[in-house]
């Protein structure tokens, strides 16, 4: 989600396990778990029951982990008092660089965990950062890795507010309304299973301040020739135009991993992120959540890309007329600043014959978008229906 602002100013100036069980799922983890009574800080990777030891999670809608084998429920501590703030895009970046210098910047790659409940030996790859015991089957996560000091803390979440009975229902709203897809995929439905996860986002703050220079059309209608010959034509008259104005903009988000293997999360938007929380473990607990592989610094271009979209739209606005030529546009992008954000989604990877397809839903939201199959049939009836449409009213003028 992204705002903004136009006005116009002057430019500024655990031991029996004989060997480690590899496990690679990356983006399908499972939750941040700590005890709830503990800092998440001191033991981000449990969160037992104390009345049973079974594991709890995260009570969507109700702001508090509960466990599902015998009921007990934990509210989860929020400090009122703390905000999330801006963070200073070259003062971080400048942090990192010392950090990596020195030698003490973590990177994101292989790192092996000792399961707690069995003490096998799990492997994580890539931005993975919690995932299931191949052995046991217990939740297991890297320590403090969302947290980290050396490198780029989180510093909002948004919790999950739709759950799963409620995802499956705008799925099933969704596959209703595609068009051309084929009549056995729409009365099967899809079969898969929900998976829970969040996924790392950098958001960009900045003040742009724009001149340009272009052209302005004004369309305006001209008799031209004689007799039957004569007709109107439309034909352009081309002014100078130029300007200068600055624009803020609000939170414009950039997916932090690459290689996700998800449809385009970025239909998905806009985010409520009036609603975001200051980051706690507690949030991710039950949940998969993956953490940032792509630097803060790769992905502001993409921020600016879709801020240059943006400004090319309000130059348009600004020249006028009918049509709009721009020569040159030149943005300077000051007071940068970002947040380090988690966002929750509903992933699920379905099969149609033997091709496999995934849909995501926007887990605060419920806008749904994926990939699905199409009926090549009724494309070819449609296409058919059309030429024919078009032949009987050729016939009809005639």
């Amino acid at each position: 989600m992204s705002s903004a602002r136009s006005v116009e100013l002057p430019p500024l100036p655990k031991e029996t396990v004989p060997e480690a069980i590899q496990v690679e799922r990356p983006g399908l983890t499972r939750g941040a778990h700590s005890r709830p009574d503990l800092d998440p800080e001191t033991d981000p990777r449990h969160f037992p029951c104390p009345q049973c030891a079974a594991d709890l999670e995260y009570a969507i809608g109700k702001e508090s982990l509960r466990c599902l084998h015998c009921g007990y429920d934990h509210q989860v501590e929020v400090d009122l008092e703390l905000r999330i703030e801006e963070q200073d895009f070259a003062k971080t970046l400048e942090r990192i660089e010392k950090l990596r210098r020195d030698g003490g910047a973590a990177v994101v790659g292989e790192e092996t965990v000792r399961c707690e409940a069995c003490s096998a030996e799990v492997s994580f790859q890539g931005a993975v950062t919690s995932t299931d015991c191949a052995y046991c089957g217990q939740p297991v996560q890297r320590d403090r890795v969302h947290t980290a000091t050396d490198r780029i803390p989180v510093d909002g979440v948004l919790p999950f507010t739709v759950d799963k009975r409620e995802a499956q229902k705008r799925l099933t709203r969704w596959i209703k309304k595609l068009w051309f897809a084929p009549g056995a995929f729409k009365r099967s439905g899809l079969r898969g299973r929900f998976e829970g996860t969040f996924l790392p986002y950098f958001s960009f703050d900045s003040l742009t301040f724009t001149a340009y220079r272009g052209q302005r059309g004004d369309n305006y209608t001209e008799q031209v020739g004689s007799g039957k010959n004569r007709r109107t034509v439309v034909r352009t008259r081309w002014t100078p135009a130029s300007g200068r104005f600055q624009r803020f903009f609000d939170d414009v988000l950039t997916l932090a991993v690459r290689n996700a293997e998800l449809p385009d999360v970025q239909r998905l938007e806009p985010w409520p992120l009036e609603d975001l929380k200051p980051f706690r473990a507690e949030y991710l607990a039950g949940f998969g959540a993956r953490t940032y592989d792509r630097e803060l610094a790769e992905c502001l271009p993409d921020a600016k890309t879709r801020m240059d979209s943006a400004l090319r739209q309000e130059v348009r606005r600004r020249i006028g007329g009918d049509q709009q030529q721009i020569t040159s546009m030149d943005t300077s992008f000051d007071a940068l600043t970002y947040k380090h954000l988690l966002l929750p989604l509903w992933l699920m990877s379905y099969s149609f014959k033997n091709k496999t397809y995934q849909v995501v839903i926007n887990a605060t939201t419920g806008d749904v978008f994926g990939e699905r199959p199409y009926s090549a049939l009724k494309i070819a009836l449609a296409i058919l229906a059309g030429l024919a449409a078009i032949a009987m009213l050729i016939f009809v003028v005639r």
